[in-house]
């Protein structure tokens, strides 16, 4: 179990997402003989409409617990609930049915969409699974183009276009079109900025953050860039070798750290940002 710096108090509204205990270790590889345990004992809650920042470095775990949470793979201990359901262990109809209103947006803009879909049929994708709009061609498109308008992407301009004619910052608000045309419950944003020029990340999180809030949508932002998971979050947790090592406010977590790695993680930021 983690040992962790926990100093926010508990919002007293039945959590969205509760995550459990959970553990993944990956298999053995032929660059090492011993599996690598990612995840020891990892435990937190979403609430509902809150943004809860996921940070460390490279390899503590933080996107692995994106992928468990998203279905992507199967953990190896703990449970993971989803409006009181646990849906850890659950695959095919069932999973869909119990974890219906979660979406993730990825890392890589560049392949994360079909290259072979045009931009109007990925956002209608979501759609088409959960057959809303059935029988309604109008209704689709409509909510497709809704959806691009939204992201700032003018329908007009992007519905007939391929992944491969948009940029990397277009592709990402793509993927925000995607994951908010039927509007989720939970988003999972998986270091949704990495990939882009510092002068974008800025702008698609501003816009990720106005998207979930006119839809009351919660959020795990899982970041390495604590400056912007400051800016955006509600709570942060500290993640180091597997563990959550601290939690708390921005404000807390930043201002006043409590565990020598999170201290560390401050001092970086503050050479970077004075």
């Amino acid at each position: 179990m983690s040992h962790s710096t926990n100093r926010a108090e508990s919002p007293p509204t039945e959590p969205l997402l509760a995550v459990r205990g959970l553990r993944k270790q990956y298999e053995a590889s032929a660059f090492s003989s011993a599996g690598k345990e990612v995840l020891r004992g990892v435990d937190f809650q979403v609430q509902p409409t809150e943004t809860v920042g996921i940070v460390g470095l490279s390899g503590a775990g933080k996107s692995t617990i994106g992928r468990l949470v998203a279905g992507l793979e199967r953990p190896d201990g703990g449970e993971i609930l989803y409006s009181g359901q646990s849906i850890g262990r659950l695959r095919g109809a069932k999973r869909r049915q119990a974890a219906s209103g979660i979406e993730m947006i990825f890392q890589d803009p560049y392949e994360s969409l079909s290259p072979r879909m045009r931009i109007a049929d990925l956002v209608a994708e979501p759609l088409r699974i959960r057959k809303k709009y059935r029988g309604n061609r109008a209704g689709l498109e409509q909510a497709v183009r809704t959806a691009l308008a939204n992201v700032s992407l003018p329908p007009e301009r992007y519905m007939a276009r391929y992944p491969h004619e948009l940029s990397g910052g277009e592709r990402q608000r793509v993927g925000l079109a995607r994951a908010f045309v039927d509007p989720p419950r939970l988003v999972i944003a998986d270091e949704p900025t990495s990939m882009l020029d510092s002068s974008l990340r800025l702008e698609l999180l501003a816009l990720m953050d106005r998207l979930r809030r006119d839809s009351g949508t919660a959020t795990m932002l899982i970041t390495h860039d604590l400056a912007l998971a400051y800016r955006f979050c509600d709570r942060l947790l500290v993640l180091s070798d597997g563990e959550i090592v601290e939690s708390g406010t921005p404000a807390q977590v930043i201002e006043q750290p409590a565990h020598p790695f999170t201290l560390r993680l401050v001092q970086a930021l503050r050479e970077f940002h004075p």
